[in-house]
């Protein structure tokens, strides 16, 4: 076996369609929010005219269309840092240049309820996938500008709405059925305001691909007070999701992303 046969995946599959996400160069815009769950993708679409489903393979499902003249792609990670950096970086290769998670996120500050929206300000990286590709103190930070204004559009929104909103560092873990009553204590008194599973590599992808990204979720919980709306049908928790995805698209569009 020689190195010049061994498979570069920096290279591999560029300007195709991509293998993970089914998608092509050319089918998609440059922005994309980014719900975990791919039948969310399509409370994206609610919100779209010229709705177009694209692709849906695995867990990533992608749809486009057209929200106050500008072209939306809404892409699904799946769960998690692994299949979430395979997200970025194949919707990097075929155009998109900024990304936007919208979705679930748990809360670990008091007042913090379920229904919130909350703006990640930077991630706590607990996961495995962005320790393959930098340095462990390698800062998993959202990009500066479309947090600001995930954060003052939300703001705006909740004086008509009522409803709260909060920024602060968030915390990517791997292991969601591991976050147990002393890791979740430890995680609320450094000060963080929130935990999910998929952020860091998000961020961190980004960073190093010279894109931008960053977060606002629906707190679906709170892990220090006991509050949850985990069931599906909960409406309080649709209407955040909901919230959070009014918030990304107005914000894409004011920074012509």
């Amino acid at each position: 076996m020689s190195e010049s046969t061994i498979v570069d995946k920096s290279t591999a599959g560029r300007d195709a369609r991509q293998y993970h996400i089914g998608i092509a160069p050319g089918e998609v815009g440059t922005v994309a929010l980014m719900p975990g769950d791919p039948f969310r993708v399509p409370f994206v679409a609610e919100f779209l005219t010229e709705v177009r489903e694209v692709a849906h393979n695995r867990e990533h499902r992608t749809m486009t269309g057209m929200y106050k003249g500008r072209l939306i792609t809404a892409t699904s990670t799946g769960m998690g840092c692994p299949s979430t950096a395979i997200a970025v970086e194949e919707l990097a290769r075929v155009g998109v240049t900024s990304f936007i998670r919208v979705g679930s996120s748990a809360g670990l500050q008091p007042g913090v309820a379920p229904g919130d929206l909350l703006v990640s300000e930077g991630s706590l990286r607990n996961d495995g996938t962005t320790a393959a590709y930098v340095h462990p103190g390698y800062p998993a930070v959202p990009d500066l500008a479309i947090t600001s204004e995930l954060e003052r559009v939300a703001r705006e929104l909740s004086e008509v709405t009522g409803r709260s909103v909060h920024a602060g560092l968030s915390a990517s873990d791997d292991a969601f059925y591991a976050e147990g009553p002393e890791w979740i204590s430890q995680l609320s008194e450094m000060g963080i305001l929130n935990v999910e599973m998929e952020a860091s590599a998000m961020y961190v992808v980004a960073r190093l691909r010279g894109l931008r990204a960053g977060m606002i979720c629906a707190c679906s919980s709170n892990l220090v007070a006991g509050e949850s709306l985990y069931d599906e049908g909960n409406a309080r928790l649709k209407d955040g999701w909901m919230a959070s995805i009014e918030v990304a698209l107005d914000a894409a569009v004011n920074l012509e992303l």
